[in-house]
């Protein structure tokens, strides 16, 4: 079994996956409404992503962008968590992701990891982020 976080955006999938390729590596696919024959879908949606997979390892992050005429309610009421072997690579993917964002927690040695910190990103996407985890975890 696997777990994938699939994500929801509001019109910014493909500029946030890219983002997210920038800090995390790995290789990106983006699909258009517009790129999938024989699925009729409303005009306006035609450039916005029906499904963007961003592959890092073993790790995959899924997303796409909210139809139009949905109502959005926007990211809440989860986290996307990163796991760093060390405290250093935490802070600099913390950074990033801190830019243009809102910092919930900022980094700082906790019961279970060197490093731990939590920060939405400029996409609106919460993410807990931990460096070099304790053997209490």
């Amino acid at each position: 079994m696997h777990l994938r976080p699939y994500l929801t955006f509001n019109g910014q999938c493909a500029e946030a996956m890219a983002y997210y390729q920038s800090i995390l590596g790995g290789k990106l696919d983006v699909l258009r409404f517009r790129d999938i024959p024989d699925m009729p879908s409303p005009p306006e949606a035609g450039d916005l992503v029906m499904h963007a997979r961003l592959v890092a390892g073993d790790h995959i992050l899924m997303a796409s962008d909210a139809m139009p005429g949905q109502p959005y309610a926007g990211m809440h009421g989860f986290g996307v968590t990163l796991a760093y072997d060390t405290a250093e690579e935490a802070r600099r993917a913390f950074a990033k992701l801190a830019t243009g964002g809102q910092i919930g927690m900022p980094m700082e040695k906790t019961f279970w990891a060197e490093a731990f910190g939590m920060v939405t990103d400029r996409y609106g996407t919460p993410w807990l982020i931990n460096g070099h985890l304790l053997p209490a975890m």
